[in-house]
């Protein structure tokens, strides 16, 4: 049984090998997972993970059971633990992805679960699956990621999916740069976590000079629902906005992701800029969620070291 729960537990040649599979699978259906259930547990609001995830599970063969708003919708409601819940889910399904509001909710669930967990979200700490297909993009779209140069705009703070990149890029030879205001920088272990790796990064407060320099731009939204007070993000909602002038400013080749949905921090006349891949990138997210669920569920390789629980 292999549990996903941080993106640590990949290595370089273990996400050639994923990346691999999920190019074979690009535009595929098959039966490879027929009989199989997976559960997808949300505790959070999702369009995409929940989704992009079932979807993945249906054209691999395999069917779904599905609790969204969990909070308000399960036996959450009644006082039920979190651990209880995947004990019972676990005697339904093969695997479940579960999105929860609280930090190491998913290490928790591992602990305690007789199928696999796939972390689809843990509060303000990682977004592993979504880190993957990030890094997928920037692989199909750039055409490599040895010797980029990526900058990460917005609420690197309280970003699960940009703090959950720099784990996988801390792998490869890039360049980084952070673009936030101070009250929004990264935290101290991700900056830790690369210097460790020898990874080369900035730190910025204007986005403009970056948008000229980078191969990738990972603009991010500021969160609404991770301040405690509405004054403070309001006041820093509209800090970066990429229009269609910074855009045009990009060298060619470079690319805009984002791990949506979008506020308004990106303009809608960007989207049929040739820099502009984020809603190809959510295509790329069910091909590389599927090489996930063929790993997890089907046997196709054991390529995943086990989390740290």
């Amino acid at each position: 049984m292999q549990h996903f729960i941080e993106t640590q537990q990949f290595t370089k040649e273990s996400l050639t090998e994923l990346f691999k599979l999920s190019s074979s699978l690009e535009g595929a259906r098959e039966r490879s997972l027929e009989g199989k259930i997976l559960a997808t547990l949300f505790y959070e609001p999702s369009t995409r993970t929940r989704l992009s995830f079932e979807s993945a599970m249906m054209r691999l063969g395999g069917n779904v059971i599905s609790v969204e708003s969990a909070r308000e919708t399960s036996s959450d409601v009644k006082g039920e633990t979190l651990e209880d819940t995947i004990r019972i889910i676990g005697q339904y399904a093969d695997a479940i992805v579960l999105r929860h509001p609280e930090i190491g909710s998913a290490a928790r669930a591992a602990t305690v679960s007789k199928v696999p967990i796939i972390n689809g979200g843990d509060g303000a700490g990682q977004h592993p699956t979504q880190a993957l297909y990030d890094l997928y993009t920037i692989e199909r779209e750039v055409g490599r990621i040895d010797g980029i140069h990526v900058a990460i705009v917005g609420d690197l703070k309280h970003g699960r999916a940009a703090r959950s990149i720099c784990y996988l890029l801390g792998k490869y030879d890039v360049r980084m740069t952070f673009v936030s205001p101070p009250e929004l920088r990264m935290r101290d272990d991700i900056k830790e976590y690369l210097a460790e790796h020898e990874v080369p990064y900035s730190e910025v407060e204007r986005l403009d000079g970056v948008m000229r320099e980078a191969d990738v731009v990972y603009q991010t939204r500021i969160q609404k629902e991770r301040f405690a007070s509405p004054e403070e993000y309001e006041r820093l909602k509209d800090v970066y906005v990429i229009d269609r002038a910074l855009a045009d400013s990009m060298k060619e080749g470079a690319i805009i992701i984002h791990p949506l949905p979008r506020v308004g921090e990106i303009a809608e006349d960007v989207d049929d800029s040739p820099h502009a891949v984020y809603f190809k990138q959510v295509g790329y997210g069910v091909t590389v969620r599927m090489a996930i669920l063929k790993t997890i569920l089907g046997g196709e390789s054991d390529i995943l070291r086990p989390p740290a629980i």
